[in-house]
C-alpha cells in the first residue's frame, strides 16, 4: 500500500483561557478550549481529503496546525515521512511552507488592498528567492495567471484587489499558492464566500490542477454536498474529534455515526416534491462548549440513539468497512435510509 503524503497521529490543540484576577487569587485551575482533541488521519498523494462539520468543530484549527501556523499541544505530524511537528528553525519552516500552501476562506481580506496583483504574485517568489531576474519572475507570474484562467494576464496585473470580483480574487489566491509549485494545499472553505454561479468554476479549476500540477488538497468545508465531487476521503469532525472517516463514497452512502447522518439530512433538497415527508434525524439542543466536553461520547447529549454506555464510556474507532471508521458504540447497527432522508 502507498505511504501517506501527510500523516497525523493524536493531533491535539488546546488553548488556555485567560484567567481573571479573582480566579488567579483563588488558585483556580486554568480552563482550556479543546479545539482539536487527539485525531488521526492519513492523506495520500493526489487523493484529496475533506474535513467537514459545523462551525467551531475544529477543522480550521487542523488546517493551521498542518501549515505550522499553530504549534500542536500534543501529537505528531509527518509530511513525506518527515516529522514536521518539531520544526522550530525559521529556515526549516520556510522550506516546509514552500511545499505546503494555504488558500483562505475570505478572498476579500486575503489579498493586500495596497498592492497591485503583480506585486502580490511576485511576493512569494521574492521571499523564497525564486527567479534570478524580474523577467524570469514575470514569466512565472504569467504562467500562474494562465493556469487559473485569468487571461490575458496583462489585463489584471496592474489592478488592485478591489477592482476584481470575488471569483477573480480567489483565483489570484490560488495562483499565489500555485506559483511556488507546492505538493500540498490546505484549502479553507475556498468557495463559501463566492456566488453560487462561480463556485463550480473555482472547484473545477482546482480539480483540474490535481493531475496537471500533481497537487493534493486538504479541503475544509461545512458544505458536505461538495465533498463527493471534489475529494476522495472525508473526515467528519465534531467538538474537536474526527468521529467518522473513510472513502467519501463509503461515508456518504453508508453513514455510520449519528452526527454524519444528521449532516446528510441537513443538506437542502432542491426538489420540493422530494422534500415532502422528509425523515429528520432529531438532533437535540446546542453544541456543547469545547471547554467542558461531555463525558463518554461527546455527541451523546444530542444523539437520538444515546444509551447509558454512551454517557459513561468514550467510544473508540470501530471499523465498519474497508478504511471506514466511526467512533460510535453502535456504528454499523443504526439504520439510515438515504432515500427516505433525501
Amino acid at each position: 500500500m502507498a505511504k501517506p503524503l501527510f500523516k497525523a497521529r493524536n493531533l491535539t490543540k488546546h488553548f488556555d483561557i485567560t484567567q481573571g484576577f479573582l480566579q488567579k487569587l483563588r488558585g483556580e485551575e486554568k480552563q482550556k478550549v479543546k479545539a482539536v482533541d487527539g485525531i488521526d488521519f492519513d492523506i495520500y498523494w493526489k487523493q484529496n481529503f475533506s474535513a467537514v462539520g459545523e462551525s467551531g468543530c475544529g477543522k480550521t484549527t487542523v488546517g493551521k496546525l498542518m501549515m505550522r501556523l499553530l504549534d500542536p499541544t500534543d501529537g505528531r505530524m509527518y509530511m513525506k515521512g518527515k516529522d514536521i511537528t518539531e520544526l522550530s528553525n525559521k529556515q526549516q519552516i520556510k522550506a516546509y511552507r514552500r511545499q505546503t500552501q494555504m488558500i483562505y476562506q475570505d478572498p476579500f481580506s486575503a489579498l493586500d488592498p495596497r498592492h497591485r496583483i503583480r506585486t502580490i504574485l511576485e511576493e512569494p517568489l521574492m521571499i523564497h528567492g525564486i527567479g534570478d531576474s524580474r523577467d524570469e519572475r514575470d514569466d512565472m507570474i504569467y504562467e500562474a495567471m494562465e493556469e487559473v484562467r485569468l487571461t490575458p494576464p496583462e489585463k489584471f496585473l496592474r489592478r488592485y484587489p478591489h477592482m476584481l470580483s470575488g471569483g477573480q480574487k480567489q483565483r489570484i489566491s490560488l495562483a499565489r499558492a500555485m506559483i511556488l509549485n507546492p505538493d500540498f494545499i490546505v484549502a479553507d472553505e475556498p468557495v463559501s464566500m463566492l456566488d453560487v454561479s462561480v463556485r463550480a468554476e473555482v472547484l473545477n479549476l482546482m480539480k483540474d490542477l490535481i493531475d496537471k500540477e500533481d497537487i493534493t488538497y486538504f479541503y475544509i468545508t461545512h458544505d458536505i454536498s461538495t465533498t463527493r465531487f471534489f475529494t476522495d476521503y472525508i473526515g467528519v469532525m465534531y467538538l474537536g474529534d474526527m468521529v467518522e472517516k473513510g472513502k467519501v463514497g463509503d461515508v456518504l452512502d453508508n453513514p455510520s455515526h449519528p452526527y454524519t447522518q444528521a449532516l446528510l439530512v441537513a443538506v437542502p433538497e432542491p426538489d420540493p416534491e422530494r422534500g415532502r415527508g422528509v425523515k429528520k434525524v432529531p438532533i437535540k439542543g446546542e453544541i456543547p462548549s469545547a471547554v467542558n466536553i461531555p463525558k463518554g461520547c461527546r455527541f451523546h447529549p444530542r444523539c437520538p440513539h444515546s444509551k447509558k454506555i454512551c454517557r459513561n464510556k468514550k467510544p473508540v474507532g470501530k471499523e465498519v468497512g474497508k478504511e471506514h471508521i466511526a467512533k460510535c458504540h453502535f456504528a454499523g447497527e443504526i439504520e439510515f435510509d438515504l432515500e427516505v432522508a433525501k
